[in-house]
């Protein structure tokens, strides 16, 4: 079969593979769809942490069941995956908090991912595709993340919550702290992601990260209280010390981003607040549910954030480009 390698940054090379062959708690799926995100992104560019190269990337994905352990499918049925394989073991896992395993391995990052012709994978993290589409399966683990900072978070109705960064991380946790009933702001640097914010994710006022009057903008749209919650999807260093300033007095700051430098940030400014700062990684299975749950109802639109469609045989040449125009959100790389 054809996969494709992240040799190193900035290099992605087609390469033949033999096919898994399926061992005693796994199942082989065959790849149908492939969402383009930004842990595939900040790998090929560098700066993705807990990565080490050659990497086959890609973790949002639809797929059909081939073979194996798995009774609930039968060849040829459509199923997306949770990513995330925990250990079942550490403190976290036994918590219940099997997102943020101290062993974790996610698939695409830790392990080879989907972008490959089949995959093997953990049996217990199939999930059910019943009533959806490839293009909404591939956007399942997407929104699941955005979900979960949303619940760290513990957004009630009526909060100002800001959310820094609007692709599609970020989209999606506007629109889910819209549907939790918050008051959603938004900062870009981009304009026309601001304009997808506002027309498809929920959000009552959007910033441009550069304007000067800003921080005013922000007391203006809060009357004068600013945000209780501010929320980071950009992975993007400078943009996650800044957004310090703009979290209200007893408010939370979350880190759905990751980037690999420190943190810093005034400590007093911090402290007189009595500020929370939490982080969110992956999601849990309940989020996975609920976010399929609320998709199957209509809800949830995933697909009205692709932005592109790219075929498999295309990638390694087009990688580089596609990543680097301005209107995209979100690509979907197809293997029909």
């Amino acid at each position: 079969m054809r996969i494709i390698s992240c040799i190193k940054p900035g290099e992605l090379a087609y390469r033949d593979a033999p096919e898994p062959v399926c061992l005693p708690g796994y199942s082989i799926i065959k790849i149908r769809r492939i969402g383009i995100c930004g842990t595939d992104i900040h790998a090929f560019g560098g700066t993705q942490p807990y990565f080490s190269y050659p990497r086959v990337l890609g973790h949002e994905l639809a797929a059909e069941f081939v073979e194996g352990d798995a009774r609930c499918w039968r060849k040829g049925d459509m199923v997306t995956i949770i990513p995330y394989q925990h250990c079942g073991n550490c403190i976290a896992c036994r918590s219940g908090h099997t997102n943020c395993c101290q062993h974790m391995q996610v698939i695409g990052v830790h392990t080879d991912g989907g972008m490959a012709e089949f995959l093997m994978v953990p049996s217990h993290l199939l999930l059910s595709a019943e009533g959806l589409d490839p293009d909404q399966l591939a956007l399942v683990e997407p929104f699941a993340i955005a979900a979960h900072g949303v619940g760290r978070a513990a957004v009630l109705p009526q909060e100002n919550v800001l959310v820094v960064g609007a692709g599609p991380i970020g989209l999606a946790t506007m629109e889910m702290a819209a549907i939790a009933g918050a008051n959603v702001l938004a900062i870009d640097v981009n304009d026309s992601r601001l304009a997808w914010a506002k027309k498809v994710a929920g959000v009552k006022a959007a910033f441009n990260a550069q304007d000067r009057r800003l921080e005013e903008l922000l007391r203006d749209a809060t009357d004068g209280d600013m945000p209780t919650v501010v929320m980071d999807a950009t992975g993007n260093q400078h943009a996650i010390n800044n957004a310090f300033r703009f979290m209200a007095h007893a408010g939370r700051y979350v880190l759905v981003g990751l980037q690999k430098g420190d943190i810093t940030f005034s400590h007093p400014e911090f402290h007189k607040r009595e500020g929370t700062l939490l982080s969110s990684r992956n999601a849990t299975r309940k989020d996975f549910d609920w976010v399929l749950e609320n998709i199957r109802v209509g809800r949830i639109t995933p697909k009205k954030y692709i932005t592109h469609h790219i075929h498999f045989n295309d990638i390694v040449e087009e990688f580089p480009h596609l990543i680097a125009d301005a209107n995209i959100v979100k690509a979907m790389i197809y293997l029909d």
